[in-house]
């Protein structure tokens, strides 16, 4: 059977799933009676909960006689070293663009990366149904960042595809809707080259890995050359190692077929694969003849431009929700979580019990901790930090390219916000009644940013952003003025004591909650800490006055989702994650202990 393996390739919410989800149904994967529903590949909870796609996925399905291979990859810059991997399975790939928004900073990344790799693309222009869409010029936007990518003559001539991956047609005429998705199945069996098979012993990269209870840990990937079966022996050549092999005999052999896998007697070059039996693998390494065994070039992954404090809870509520709180715990959940997750880094300090966990970004390393918090996992995370290089003796950061749609009339306080925290504006593009801002700003401005944009724009703006190099350091930026409202004492919060400060500033906590001394139970509302006592009750008399029993109105408590609590914290708080809860605290609880702590930096200074 003819193979043709291919990647979708995108930015964020530009419909890369939904696309999945018709393809799929083209291929008739389901009977007439069963329902998929939406998002078929999004078969995690935080994907479907979020709307993006987090872990790539692989589905094949069958056109014409040949076997499609599809990769679905994420299309959020922070989740980048999953595309990074599994475009090495692809022999082509798809690349979807919206018709209204044209090229975005993550279609730049992914592109760059697929034009790197010599892949073949084909251009769907998606959303071509959306009001004042420009499909034809978003395609020539398409082919202006490729020439400014180096793509070769051969790249440059690729079919374009327009339709609407939600009303399930595509056709290559945007002004002529069909009823299928039929031109872009025969566009991708037509365009995309079958996978080039070189003579040679078996070699197979190990881009992706798969976990089950009963099989065990397996390696997947494309099989370049040769031919596996079960039974055979195969070497193992470590990526880091080139020099060190180890010998396995391969237990089983899968093929993707539909959304599953199928047992396989064989499998010949050119297939994607997953192969059981081979232990202490890492992704990179090779999967080799065992006689001979030649290595692949590894996979490169850009390296991480955050990291944050990983450390045991040691709250006074520590234990009460979660199943996993010791510091063993910790350490193996990430070291499980470094098999699969390449673009992660963990370090030891000088603690036993706390790490230093270096990712791509806020929602990267949000989306481990979020998973570690379902799994029962209770852990205190400090302040995100960009990792600040040397650089021929000079102190270099990482920059980031910012994108911000956003409505018209709030763009200029957008660009008084994005300037404060050092970036400097590329272009201002209007559109219809919004406007397309592009900056270059150092991925220290970025933390914060996001919450603060969308109370500016109540809620409409669009915020994107990829990483493009380290820059030298941009100097000091202001971070957060108003100082926190801290609890002086454990117990419950009292909605008399609650409405006696609201003057004081927000409330982070509702009424009767309980909290303890030492937790941020809101924001001052001027700058510098303060420690409230919110357990004090009413006083109690025996004389009744009008207007003392009086109804209390309070406030709604302001409730941060992980990524914003992470973002909103100072260098001396922690948030504390558990199963149920997300609180803020300082990360000495007592005051006198705060107050040495703060004593003790400044005489360092």
């Amino acid at each position: 059977m003819e193979i043709r393996n291919i990647a979708i390739i995108a930015h964020v919410d530009h419909g890369k799933t939904t696309l999945v989800d018709k393809m799929i149904i083209a291929g008739k994967l389901f009977n007439d009676h069963e329902k998929p529903g939406e998002l078929i590949m999004d078969n995690n909870d935080l994907e479907r909960e979020r709307g993006i796609t987090i872990v790539s996925k692989n589905v094949s399905i069958t056109y014409k006689g040949v076997k499609v291979n599809i990769i679905d990859t994420p299309g959020h810059s922070d989740f980048g070293g999953e595309v990074e991997r599994v475009l090495n399975m692809a022999d082509g790939v798809l690349l979807l663009v919206d018709a209204f928004e044209g090229p975005m900073p993550q279609t730049r990344f992914v592109l760059s990366k697929a034009i790197e790799l010599g892949l073949k693309p084909i251009v769907v222009v998606n959303k071509v149904d959306k009001e004042n869409c420009t499909p034809e010029e978003t395609n020539e936007a398409v082919f202006d960042l490729m020439c400014n990518l180096d793509a070769t003559e051969e790249q440059l001539d690729f079919p374009t595809i327009y339709g609407s991956a939600k009303f399930g047609w595509m056709n290559t005429d945007w002004n002529k809707p069909t009823d299928n998705i039929i031109p872009l199945l025969d566009a991708i069996v037509k365009h995309i080259p079958a996978p080039k098979v070189e003579e040679g012993t078996v070699q197979m990269l190990v881009t992706s890995l798969d976990y089950s209870k009963y099989t065990g840990r397996m390696a997947i990937g494309r099989l370049h050359r040769g031919v596996l079966k079960p039974g055979m022996d195969v070497s193992l050549v470590n990526s880091n190692k080139p020099g060190e092999q180890k010998n396995y005999r391969v237990k089983g052999l899968f093929t993707f077929e539909g959304l599953g896998k199928m047992k396989a007697e064989e499998v010949q070059p050119g297939d994607i694969c997953a192969v059981q039996g081979i232990e202490e693998f890492d992704i990179g390494d090779t999967i080799a003849d065992k006689e001979n065994p030649e290595a692949l070039a590894t996979i490169a992954i850009d390296e991480p431009t955050m990291s944050m404090t990983f450390t045991i809870n040691d709250s006074p509520f520590f234990g009460k929700e979660g199943k996993f709180v010791t510091s063993r715990h910790i350490k193996d959940r990430l070291n499980k979580e470094l098999e699969k997750n390449l673009a992660l880094k963990v370090e030891a300090t000088g603690s036993a019990d706390s790490f230093k966990v270096f990712g791509r970004g806020v929602l990267h390393l949000s989306v481990l901790i979020e998973t570690m918090r379902r799994e029962g996992y209770e852990l205190q995370i400090g302040q995100p930090q960009v990792i600040v290089k040397e650089i021929d003796g000079r102190k270099h950061e990482p920059v980031e390219e910012l994108t911000i749609d956003i409505p018209e009339s709030t763009s200029g306080k957008a660009i008084e916000m994005v300037t404060k925290r050092k970036g400097t504006m590329l272009s201002m593009v209007p559109k219809a009644d919004r406007m397309l801002l592009q900056f270059e700003i150092p991925s220290r401005g970025i933390i914060g940013l996001r919450t603060t944009l969308m109370t500016a724009s109540a809620g409409e703006a669009i915020v994107t952003h990829r990483f493009k190099d380290f820059q030298p350091y941009k100097g000091d930026i202001p971070g957060r003025i108003n100082g926190s409202l801290i609890s002086m004492e454990q117990g419950n919060a009292i909605p008399f004591s609650i409405n006696n400060l609201q003057e004081r500033g927000k409330f982070f906590i509702a009424a009767s909650q309980e909290i303890y001394e030492g937790q941020v139970v809101g924001e001052n509302s001027r700058p510098g800490d303060l420690v409230i006592n919110l357990t004090k009750t009413k006083k109690m008399s025996n004389m009744r006055s009008s207007g003392n029993d009086a109804k209390v109105k309070l406030v709604p408590p302001i409730l941060f989702s992980l990524e914003e609590a992470l973002e909103y914290i100072q260098g001396d708080e922690y948030v504390e994650v558990t199963p149920t809860s997300i609180r803020l605290r300082k990360i000495y609880l007592k005051e006198h202990d705060r107050k040495r702590a703060k004593n003790s930096s400044m005489v360092t200074a």
